[in-house]
């Protein structure tokens, strides 16, 4: 096993360098830094509206949105001057809640708990901050102003972690709205502290949106760190006086509780701050390494999306939480000790612009003098993993070398089991396939009377009924574990965005969902939990139609009473295009059995009216063929329900004759 591993290992190569080299060798950076450092100016007023925003050089760029965190920690700067510790400041709050459930609502909706039953939460510090922005009229106006161009939004220090809140609410609304193709979203932080807590993290990654969040830590800047710290534990006027600290030296003089607040951080002992961050730190990440969250009792945060670990010596890049939390710990644990002249905490959270400038004339000095001396039996993976760890201002002597050697290790081979993951889908895929067409020839064999659906609904043929509910199952647990996976990240980041599954999840869905109406139907769960649409349908069926919309494709999926289509059929669809007909038709007859004995007649106008629409729709599907063959069999629902809505119309017409005269 070892001996495969070691030649599977000498075939891989380690990237977190190479992602890191890029990185800052591109302006986008340098250009977010700017915004950063123009933000934290104009954040000391009274009247400031937090944020500033500009294009990033060019014609056609991105926009560039930075925020600053000043007004937020000087709401709480009296707190922390006061308090001292960070329990109240800095605790999680629930997303779950009226304000913050509408702003992002897809974020807790789909799934608002995870396995452990720990709710989506945030600090609540950056949470004031955020809502304070969503209040002000400016703010709405700018999300408007971008709305549909290439934007990164930026921060440092608080402001970062509002970046990373206003990013998540902006990816909610694009992910609700019409669009098939949202605008390309980046979020880049500088020195932010942990944001939200575990359960976060795996919505986020839920969501397809960890690649959508860039965080840059430098080696020795404590604020990134300090909240792996027990809160109870954690001095508030550290990460709020950091904050402050940012602002001009005249603005800091005029406050007079800035200036005792950021006088208290200077006096702070460098040395027990260091300490009490490695200790929990080192915990943290010693508990991702035994992967025992039974075991967690410090700080409820931890990270999501990609870490970019700096130093002057280059940038490692990290897009594993795991990693990400155990290469925090190493990195800072690797640097030497505050008493031996390094830097003050204040220097170290400042130092962000210095490093993006400095980064990219080290890794041209670097590439001029040659790579780093290895020996020659090294691999291209070691070589790499040896790159990253110099990158990320590792020493090889270092203590931590040997752990933070390991973990990048683990990392590699975790970041590549979703490729596996899928490939070994993929397989699983065709197995799976005589179970759909099992069910297509279900379908044909009563296409030409009833039709499927009300085959299956009333059990003709039992036999044939019951190979084909057996089918309906398997292919049900098959997509229900996709997308188990997929929440759990062991699958590729763009999955739900791959042709092939796309197709694959679609063809499933239009053959096997009006099944499941069917099912739901005969068992009368319509009366006691209500429409199939509103009450009785899966999860899956509705993440299939989001990846569809997000293909570009448009059809009935989505209830539209208009059908768009590139080019008429010439014939029946092999399968009928909207997957929820039959829910629709099956509210459409018993709202037809309602309106003939309906005597209110206010109620019986809106019940035609409604009746009318759904002609329409239905009538142009049937006449631009974009339903399978069944659907019009003289036995159907359908056509049953078209005989029941003509003699309705038929009696409302005498009715209206009669009344004339």
């Amino acid at each position: 096993m070892e001996d495969a591993r070691g030649e599977e290992e000498n075939s891989m190569f380690e990237t977190s360098h190479v992602l890191g080299a890029l990185l800052t060798s591109t302006p986008l950076l340098a250009r977010a830094w700017d915004r950063c450092v123009a933000a934290a100016d104009a954040g000391g007023g009274a009247s400031s509206l937090g944020f500033m925003h500009g294009g990033g050089g060019g014609e056609g760029g991105p926009v560039y949105v930075a925020f600053s965190g000043v007004q937020a920690a000087l709401s709480v700067a009296g707190a922390a001057v006061a308090g001292g510790c960070g329990g109240e400041i800095f605790k999680p709050v629930g997303l779950r809640g009226d304000a913050a459930g509408r702003l992002f609502a897809p974020l807790v909706a789909a799934e608002p708990e995870d396995a452990a039953g720990e709710p989506v939460a945030v600090q609540a510090l950056a949470l004031q901050g955020f809502l304070r922005l969503c209040g002000s009229p400016e703010f709405q106006v700018l999300l408007n102003q971008i709305r549909g161009k290439a934007v990164v939004f930026t921060g440092h220090s608080l402001g970062g972690a509002i970046a990373a809140l206003v990013a998540l609410h902006y990816l909610c609304t694009s992910s609700s709205s019409s669009a098939c193709s949202p605008a390309p979203v980046l979020c880049v932080t500088f020195g932010s502290p942990l944001l939200g807590n575990e359960a976060l993290s795996k919505a986020i990654l839920r969501e397809r949106w960890a690649g959508n969040f860039c965080h840059v830590v430098s080696q020795h800047d404590v604020v990134p760190r300090i909240l792996f710290c027990p809160l109870n534990a954690v001095p508030a006027h550290i990460v709020v006086g950091m904050q402050l600290h940012q602002l001009p030296l005249r603005a800091r003089r005029a406050a007079g509780m800035v200036a005792t607040v950021t006088a208290r951080m200077a006096d702070t002992n460098q040395e027990s701050l260091w300490q009490l961050i490695q200790e929990h730190a080192g915990a943290a990440a010693i508990e991702q390494k035994l992967a025992a969250p039974e075991i967690r009792g410090g700080s409820p945060y931890r990270p999501f999306g990609a870490y970019v670990l700096c130093s002057p010596d280059g940038a490692a890049c990290v897009d594993n939480p795991t990693a990400a939390v155990q290469m925090l710990y190493a990195t800072f644990a690797a640097w030497c000790a505050p008493e031996t002249g390094a830097a003050s905490p204040e220097a170290a959270h400042s130092c962000y612009g210095d490093l993006v400038l400095s980064m990219p004339h080290h890794l041209l000095r670097k590439r001029h003098m040659g790579a780093t001396a290895t020996a020659p039996s090294a691999s291209n993976y070691d070589v790499g993993i040896s790159l990253a760890l110099e990158a990320s201002g590792i020493a090889s002597e270092a203590t931590e070398a040997a752990p933070a050697r390991q973990w990048l290790k683990t990392s590699k081979r975790v970041g590549r089991s979703p490729s596996l993951n899928c490939a070994s889908l993929a397989t699983r895929l065709g197995r799976i396939t005589p179970c759909r067409a099992q069910i297509e020839w279900y379908k044909a064999s009563f296409d030409a009377n009833t039709g499927y659906y009300d085959a299956f609904k009333q059990r003709l043929s039992p036999k044939k009924f019951n190979k084909a509910n057996m089918y309906r199952i398997k292919l049900a647990q098959f997509w229900d574990g996709v997308l188990a996976m997929l929440d759990t990240s062991q699958l590729p980041y763009d999955f739900h965005r791959r042709a092939k599954w796309v197709n694959a999840a679609r063809f499933y869905q239009l053959l096997v969902e009006p099944l499941d109406i069917a099912d739901y139907h005969r068992n009368n769960l319509h009366r006691t939990r209500g429409s199939y649409i509103t009450h009785g349908r899966e999860r899956r069926y509705e993440l299939f139609d989001k990846w569809w919309k997000q293909k570009g494709c448009t059809g009935g999926s989505t209830g539209d009473t208009s059908v768009t289509t590139a080019a008429r059929r010439s014939k029946f669809a092999g399968l009928t295009q909207d997957p929820c007909f039959w829910a629709r038709v099956e509210v459409a007859r018993e709202q037809t059995e309602s309106a003939k004995s309906e005597r209110d007649t206010t109620v019986l106008a809106i019940m035609l009216e409604r009746l009318h629409k759904f002609e329409r729709y239905t009538s142009e599907l049937v006449e631009s063929k974009e339903v399978s063959i069944d659907v019009i069999a003289p036995h159907s629902s359908y056509s049953l329900w078209v005989n029941e809505w003509n003699e309705l119309k038929l009696r409302e017409e005498v009715r209206t004759i009669l009344f004339q005269f």
